[in-house]
């Protein structure tokens, strides 16, 4: 097996389960009949979006962070985003009070037996912008999104590059998760959908281009240093035993980078 067929592979079981999509298309459709009932016209709009609009999302066993971002569009603005958070807190504490809920980054989390929900809540702007919560200690603020810009952004590109570019988003995430998120995951797939891939033509060339390229600032943790630097050695390491003619060397070194299980 070469290395590219290997990392081929991986890329195909880092992809949700007909049984994981369907528990999640019947969670979806459950909390939107109940964010209906609940909040009836203060809500003008709610939907999915994030990694799993995308095709980047991993299953919860690569990736326990895994989450379903669910946008909650109120129609009244005015307030503070905290305000809007306690609001979506105490629906879901209504509508599941036998999950788990919490707030978080500024969200609010309901975790299920088989998926995580992350609610955010919005203001709508103007087309496809929203104000959501900005990250801060307090969360007294808003910013502007547009949720669907990356989507359109990595369809493009994923198009564009033999549709390779969305399983090495989603190795590269399995590659985060496994060393304890190095990278924020939605800074890191922004980051993959603004380059440009000159030369890659397989699964392999695009992984190792990245992996290459990503760099951290001088002031990050040592830890994260040195987990990059480790994903260096080893494209490196695997490069080496390549051109030496030895591919068996090379895939027993990418598993080091991209384990097996």
């Amino acid at each position: 097996m070469s290395v590219n067929s290997y990392l081929t592979g991986r890329a195909s079981a880092a992809v949700l389960s007909d049984t994981e999509k369907s528990s999640i298309r019947t969670s979806i459709s459950t909390l939107q009949t109940r964010l209906d009932d609940y909040f009836g016209s203060a809500v003008s709009n709610h939907f999915q979006f994030g990694s799993s609009t995308r095709g980047t999302i991993l299953p919860r066993a690569l990736d326990e962070h895994s989450d379903i971002d669910y946008m909650v569009v109120f129609a009244q603005g005015g307030s503070k985003p905290q305000t809007y958070m306690d609001r979506l807190k105490r629906f879901a504490e209504n509508k599941y009070s036998t999950s788990d809920i919490s707030q978080s980054s500024p969200t609010v989390v309901l975790s299920l037996n088989h998926i995580k929900f992350e609610l955010v809540p919005a203001l709508a702007l103007y087309g496809n912008s929203y104000q959501i919560p900005a990250p801060s200690q307090s969360y007294s603020e808003w910013m502007t999104t547009s949720p669907g810009e990356i989507d359109g952004a990595l369809t493009t590109l994923n198009n564009a590059n033999g549709s390779l570019i969305k399983p090495m988003i989603r190795l590269l995430k399995y590659w985060n998760a496994s060393n304890n998120y190095v990278f924020d995951s939605f800074s890191l797939e922004k980051w993959v959908v603004a380059r440009f891939y000159y030369g890659c033509s397989s699964l392999r060339d695009y992984l190792f281009n990245c992996v290459e390229s990503l760099s951290l600032n001088w002031n990050e943790a040592q830890w994260r240093k040195d987990k990059l630097q480790r994903a260096k050695d080893i494209v490196a390491n695997v490069k080496s035993y390549e051109n030496q003619n030895m591919p068996t060397s090379a895939e027993t070194e990418v598993k080091r980078l991209i384990p097996s299980a």
